[in-house]
């Protein structure tokens, strides 16, 4: 490029200029661009040479980006998307209506609806379209929106009171999003989990799986696996290898943009049984019919990209991430993400 810079092999709307102290990094979307550097003189000397060559505006220190409100202090920044999440309650016309605890309930369960018992099929799918967006800074309605998201081809009135419910709780937290802060610590952790044939149509289990980088939450997913598990240790198993794809590509695209060498992360597994299937090279009965692309966890710790361990179920963080949660259990694991409310007035 003309600029000197190179982009990311990991992520391609992430370019790189310089290292150390003279790195700087690029996020662009369209037509919007985020700058990052060590500090704030590079950057500014950046943004002249940009408008040099370019027809653009400096909007100044990052506040709003792609419907997500961003406050940065020294050593912390904050992101929460609080203005979107009470336009989703108002297009709801839900403005007002009481709120509850959890987004859904500890012991609800789902099924696919029929084509004769539709309601309102556009509408829904557009309020979980919504909803989705939304989760980009609230890991703890992931596994809400992520069930929710099942049924958008025939939803009927069950589907709705469970959005309507998850629409409640964000009535009543429209201000919670994510909080970083700085440290030494840049050890990047993950917890990986599943319950076990939850899907009650096919017996598919759910994956959920987050990461923290220095104790800050960086990413999180929960999604309907893909093969019928025979066992707990099976989906444990498979969810622990999403979990391994994941932290292979955090922990390279971090030593590509720190232009450092690829470390080794830590992967947290509260099933014992799935943590020694997943150190055992030998294929015998319990696992000789998984799909072979699920093995690929055995590579990376043979090859020493990822250290595994046991973690306890109370302190298995990902577990908001596979199953609705009573309050108790659910405002704890909410707080342990990282996840908080922020004041952006």
């Amino acid at each position: 490029m003309k600029l000197g810079f190179r982009r990311s092999e990991e992520e391609h709307a992430v370019y790189r200029r310089g290292t150390g102290a003279s790195l700087l990094l690029v996020g662009v979307y369209v037509d919007d661009l985020i700058i990052c550097r060590p500090n704030s003189k590079s950057i500014v000397d950046f943004k002249q040479q940009m408008m040099n060559s370019f027809n653009m505006s400096d909007l100044g220190l990052l506040s709003y980006y792609l419907g997500m409100e961003v406050k940065q202090q020294p050593g912390e920044i904050t992101i929460c998307q609080s203005s979107y999440a009470e336009k989703i309650v108002e297009i709801c016309g839900m403005k007002g209506c009481n709120p509850v605890d959890t987004p859904m309930e500890q012991h609800v369960k789902l099924l696919p609806g029929k084509p004769e018992s539709v309601v309102n099929a556009t509408k829904f799918r557009s309020v979980v379209g919504s909803l989705r967006y939304l989760v980009n800074t609230r890991p703890d309605i992931a596994y809400s929106v992520g069930m929710v998201s099942r049924f958008m081809e025939s939803p009927n009135a069950d589907h709705w009171a469970a959005i309507k419910r998850i629409i409640r709780y964000i009535a009543g937290t429209t201000g919670i999003g994510c909080k970083y802060t700085k440290g030494e610590n840049s050890e990047l952790l993950g917890y990986s989990d599943s319950d076990h044939a939850g899907d009650l149509e096919k017996r598919k289990s759910t994956t959920g799986v987050v990461f923290f980088l220095g104790g800050n939450p960086i990413t999180w997913t929960s999604q309907k696996q893909k093969v019928v598990s025979l066992s707990s240790c099976e989906s444990e198993y498979i969810a622990a290898t999403t979990g391994a794809c994941q932290g292979v590509w955090l922990s390279r695209l971090l030593a590509d943009l720190t232009c450092s060498a690829v470390k080794k992360f830590k992967l947290r597994i509260d099933s014992k049984s799935a943590l020694e299937l997943s150190k055992n090279p030998v294929y015998h009965e319990r696992s000789k019919h998984i799909d072979t692309r699920y093995h690929f966890i055995r590579e990376c710790i043979a090859d020493g990209a990822v250290d595994v361990s046991h973690v306890g179920t109370d302190d298995q963080l990902a577990d908001i991430l596979t199953k609705p949660l009573g309050r108790i259990r659910f405002v704890e694991m909410r707080q342990r993400l990282g996840t908080i409310r922020v004041d952006h007035d």
